[in-house]
């Protein structure tokens, strides 16, 4: 038996029927695939993202894009390359002005970052599922003729950058399963509740080292990491150059007169598993959850409940891991909590996975609207992308969720640039500006338009998918010798598909003992 190893278990939903759309209302015109995952490793889920799913909760989903109402594509946003817009420099000083003189801006908000929870589905699908958490952290490898092994299974080989994905490198319990429990190593360093400390020395030397790194990119440093920026940051330009532009952080950290009226707090916690300051501001956020969803999304006040909240933005199925490659806090579900003095007014759920932060969902106190918190939320936390990026070189890219083109008020995800999509049909990333002109005349599209591309990494062989059976992981050619009743084949076809062959391989796919 290995030690150290973590797997991911996930239960298969499928996904014909029609759920209410989060964004067009549409009561039966959402279609979506799900399953529900107990357990998942951040590898296996940055994977699954670069494959259109996504997760709420522990509830993961793919849209079904040429089924579903409002066609939801992947995006991303090319953290280190990223320049603020004209609009992004707006919010910053907004913001900027209101720390300094306290004046909250007259109107609303500039754009309503409206994410569905994926309630509807979610709750439904996984209302009788699940009574009892499954959790995994080694597994016995699979042999031949389905005969268990008392070793791990070898991870399946993942593919570098220049492959379509482009990534790096009662169900019974684990003790029923004869399997050991998951060990988490907490995160090391500072305390990950505190914000780094900004001071004018700090800054020069950051402007320093990215002069360095920019000399070595333009002479042509053949050794340099894929993920080292090329576009210069600093304000400061060669004699006989045209300065460059103002860096996103320095208008983020823009210093504050003595006589400032508030000052601005950002407090990375650990969600899952809950760190002791995430547990005490507890109560502050689930209140600050629930004005936000009664006042922006209109929801009854008995709907937003504690239970809910904990369920769609606490609950997570990803396990912390603290590689020594890895950002200081290490990959896994956070919240990244704003705070004035002792007043929690905004907070960020996000997940941090081995090429990618993870925007998964931003709640903020209605009173403070007209701050456009969705837009500076998003900006901080492309600036925390890049200030990870330096601790972890594979990390560089901010994920915003779904781009929805025939949601208007969703393009403003589109703003954030340089940014791709993904194509749902070769999960090739494009360019945006190669694909907005074309979803203007169509709600799906595919947008690699080389015929000849495929998914390299589509589902071909079933015997392979892993499979967890009886408290054994098999291969599903020994899982179809062993099991009695009726064939799963085509829910299993399905689940693999969706997947692809690399996370068929290397996810668990949890089959009841009485069968389907």
């Amino acid at each position: 038996m290995a030690e150290g190893l973590s797997y991911t278990i996930v239960e298969y939903f499928g996904g014909d029927d029609g759920y209410r759309c989060g964004y067009c209302k549409n009561e039966k015109g959402n279609f979506s695939h799900g399953m529900w995952s107990h357990t998942m490793t951040v590898q296996d889920y940055q994977d699954l993202i670069d494959r259109g799913w996504r997760r709420s909760g522990k509830y993961v989903y793919k849209p079904t894009m040429k089924k579903t109402c409002c066609p939801q594509y992947t995006i991303r946003c090319h953290a280190l390359n990223f320049q603020p817009a004209k609009s992004h420099k707006k919010t910053l000083k907004k913001m900027s002005k209101f720390l300094s003189k306290g004046e909250l801006p007259a109107g609303g908000p500039d754009e309503e970052p409206m994410d569905s929870l994926c309630e509807e589905a979610g709750l439904k699908r996984t209302a009788k599922a699940c009574p009892t958490q499954v959790e995994v952290a080694a597994v016995p490898e699979p042999q031949p003729e389905g005969v268990v092994a008392a070793s791990a299974p070898a991870a399946p080989e993942k593919s570098g950058q220049g492959g379509p994905p482009t990534v790096q490198d009662g169900p019974p319990t684990v003790q029923d399963a004869g399997l050991p429990s998951s060990t988490h190593k907490p995160g090391k360093g500072a305390d990950p509740a505190r914000p780094p400390c900004r001071k004018a020395k700090d800054l020069r030397k950051e402007r320093r080292l990215q002069k360095e790194q920019i000399k070595r990119a333009v002479g042509g440093d053949s050794g340099a990491s894929p993920a080292t920026p090329t576009t210069p940051t600093p304000t400061e330009a060669p004699p006989g150059h045209a300065p460059q532009p103002k860096p996103l952080e320095a208008f983020i950290h823009e210093s504050l007169p003595d006589t400032a009226l508030h000052r601005l707090e950002v407090r990375l916690v650990r969600s899952s598993p809950p760190c002791p300051q995430f547990k005490a501001s507890f109560d502050a956020s689930y209140q600050v959850y629930k004005l936000y969803q009664m006042a922006i999304h209109k929801d009854p006040p008995e709907k937003p409940s504690e239970s809910q909240f904990r369920r769609f933005l606490c609950d997570s199925p990803l396990e912390a891991e603290s590689p020594p490659d890895g950002p200081e806090m290490g990959y896994g579900s956070f919240h990244q909590q704003y705070w004035l003095g002792d007043r929690m007014v905004a907070v960020g759920v996000v997940d941090i996975l081995p090429t990618c932060v993870s925007s998964v969902y931003l709640y903020y106190h209605p009173e403070f609207a007209s701050l456009s918190l969705g837009s500076y939320s998003a900006l901080r936390e492309i600036a925390f992308t890049r200030q990870l990026q330096k601790q972890s070189p594979k990390l560089a890219y901010y994920y915003l969720g779904f781009y929805i083109h025939s949601c208007p008020k969703m393009r403003y995800k589109g703003k954030y640039l340089p940014a791709d999509l993904l194509c749902p049909e070769t999960f090739f990333w494009v360019p945006i500006e190669r694909c907005t002109a074309r979803l203007e005349n169509a709600r799906y599209v595919r947008f690699n338009q080389d015929p000849d591309a495929v998914d390299a990494r589509a589902f071909k062989d079933l015997s392979r998918v892993m499979v967890l059976y009886k408290r054994t992981v098999m291969p599903y050619a020994a899982y179809c010798r062993k099991r009695r009743g009726p064939s799963d084949q085509e829910q299993v076809e399905q689940y693999a598909a969706l997947l692809g062959q690399t996370c068929a391989e290397s996810i668990l796919m949890y089959r009841d003992i009485r069968g389907p």
